[in-house]
């Protein structure tokens, strides 16, 4: 069985303001997403599925799934804020939205086959999709063996300004046993990598360091777990408006009983993605170069 393809974009809509915004980088105005299906098309992924906001549906169907219709089967999942379990209800303070894993757990229903898991607005590259799909297709029918594509540090800086990554470390047989989210990391003056630690330190990172960018691979088992974790996650956070339901947040719960191995897959892809206004250029010329040494077509779909 092909494994699936399940894109985070309920953000969307608020990010860009409106999808009529959604930036069109490539020469015939493709997005960052429209490279990222390309890839897992040829990357041997058999379907898309898209967790969006409903608000925003019939606008994200006529621009962004019309494209697609002809090339993979394509379906939509919704994620609010009131889909919460049984026996919870949404406070009148909680405006932000619960978190990455929440919307993971929203795909329940539209996904029975190994999966991988990617943010919209992210560049992940060809190489990446290609060993993601190899390792689900190797995965079929099995249960609690995961993987994260493990992206090069010095592969993911912007040269606008810093950068959050969540650092891994791995076992002697690459598997994840920690991920720690850096929120400040950058290619100092001196061209080291360096990242600030609890006390405000500057710590050398290793240029090969394996960071997360958010990119997974699981088996359907893992939106069980997920739902037994978002009621524990809630039951923690409930006096807290803004905490959120993340992945590595889960996937760590997971690690340290010991139900789950994630392997970690290094990629020799270079991650890229718009995080500052200035970055948008960079972005333009980076994909114009890649379609000049042919890794893409100059018109997608």
């Amino acid at each position: 069985m092909k494994p699936t393809l399940f894109v985070l974009a309920a953000g969307m809509g608020s990010r860009y303001g409106g999808l009529k915004q959604l930036d069109g980088l490539g020469p015939n105005g493709e997005t960052i997403m429209d490279y990222s299906i390309f890839d897992a098309i040829r990357g041997g992924f058999g379907k898309v599925v898209f967790v969006i906001r409903e608000s925003f549906e019939a606008d994200f169907r006529e621009k962004i799934l019309k494209k697609y219709e002809n090339m993979i089967p394509v379906e939509v999942v919704f994620q609010e804020l009131d889909k919460l379990p049984e026996g919870f209800t949404l406070s009148e303070d909680r405006v932000k939205p619960w978190g990455t894993n929440h919307a993971v757990l929203m795909g329940k229903d539209a996904i029975d086959e190994p999966f991988a898991v990617i943010n919209a607005d992210d560049f992940y590259g060809m190489e990446s999709f290609k060993i993601l799909g190899d390792f689900l297709k190797s995965v079929d029918n099995k249960q609690n063996e995961y993987c994260m594509i493990g992206y090069r540090v010095g592969n993911t800086l912007s040269e606008s300004g810093s950068v959050a990554r969540g650092v891994c470390e791995t076992d002697a047989n690459g598997y994840l046993t920690s991920v720690v989210e850096r929120t400040y990391v950058i290619r100092d003056t001196d061209g080291k990598i360096k990242y600030k630690d609890e006390n405000d330190n500057l710590v050398e990172l290793a240029e090969n360091t394996p960071v997360s960018m958010n990119m997974w691979g699981f088996t359907p088992e893992y939106f069980d777990y997920s739902e037994k974790q978002f009621v524990d996650f809630l039951n923690e956070n409930q006096t807290n408006p803004k905490s959120e339901f993340f992945i590595p947040w889960a996937v760590d719960r997971l690690i340290s009983n010991g139900v789950v191995k994630v392997k970690v897959l290094d990629t020799p892809s270079k991650w890229f993605g718009v995080t500052y206004a200035d970055d948008r250029a960079s972005v333009v010329a980076k994909i114009n170069e890649l379609i000049d040494k042919g890794e893409y077509p100059s018109k997608l779909f």
